[in-house]
């Protein structure tokens, strides 16, 4: 698909765990894992963007491709719609796909599941979300919840995102999986709007673009990929991606 890119935004200053895309595992540096999970996905081509020139080394000599970006920006968002000027200047993308550098077990199929929503020209931005299932997240102010109303199978329109147990009553909750695809006027109107107050007050970037006006989709898939925050969470992807041949 040439009118697709997929963005993966990298930098080394992360707070919990400094220097993560370039944590080994199994043999490589994280990033790298995500590269190939990304081109295994074979939805267009993909692009690190990344303030490191460490981590702009280690995609070339997997023989991926990287783009420098400034190290100021304030969110992934930003860094990807800088890229994006460098990698696309005629434009000829119309989905920009922002995947996360810290997402090693995210399977392909998955990353092409984050256009399902794309295909209703209503929706602004699609993203993915799954099931909780282990009691313990459901409280847990880690695990972002997407509260969302059936639109389709498998596909609820985003109405909230939330750090809280929500929505309240019996039912499932949503774990919401932070990987997007913007049109790419979305994405070009996402990076103008300034922090909105429920933003803010949730830390959750997405919520600007419902405060907005903007609408999300988020296709259902049937698991949460194993996101590396912290020590304890690289111990994990290192023993899950150790296993895999």
């Amino acid at each position: 698909m040439t009118d697709v890119l997929i963005f993966i935004p990298a930098r080394m200053a992360s707070t919990r765990l400094p220097g993560k895309p370039l944590a080994d595992i199994a043999g490589e540096p994280m990033i790298v894992h995500v590269l190939r999970r990304a081109e295994a996905a074979a939805i267009g081509p993909v692009v690190v963007a990344t303030d490191a020139p460490a981590v702009a080394a280690a995609v070339r000599e997997a023989g991926g491709r990287a783009v420098m970006t400034r190290s100021d920006h304030a969110s992934g968002s930003d860094r990807i719609f800088e890229a994006l000027g460098k990698v696309d200047p005629g434009r000829q993308a119309a989905i920009i796909v922002n995947m996360q550098g810290d997402l090693p077990t995210l399977a392909p199929s998955d990353v092409a599941a984050v256009l399902a929503p794309l295909a209703d020209k209503a929706v602004d931005i699609g993203t993915l979300a799954a099931a909780i299932r282990r009691p313990e997240e459901r409280d847990d102010p880690g695990v972002v919840k997407v509260v969302g109303t059936p639109v389709a199978p498998l596909r609820l329109r985003a109405l909230y995102f939330t750090r809280a147990a929500a929505p309240f009553g019996e039912g499932p909750l949503y774990h919401h999986i932070g990987l997007y695809a913007f049109r790419r006027a979305a994405l070009e109107r996402f990076v103008k709007l300034p922090p909105s107050p429920l933003e803010q007050r949730e830390k959750l970037e997405q919520l600007r673009a419902l405060e907005a006006g903007m609408r999300i989709d988020a296709a259902i898939i049937d698991g949460v990929p194993l996101g590396v925050d912290t020590p304890e969470d690289l111990a994990r992807a290192r023993a899950v991606l150790s296993r895999r041949p």
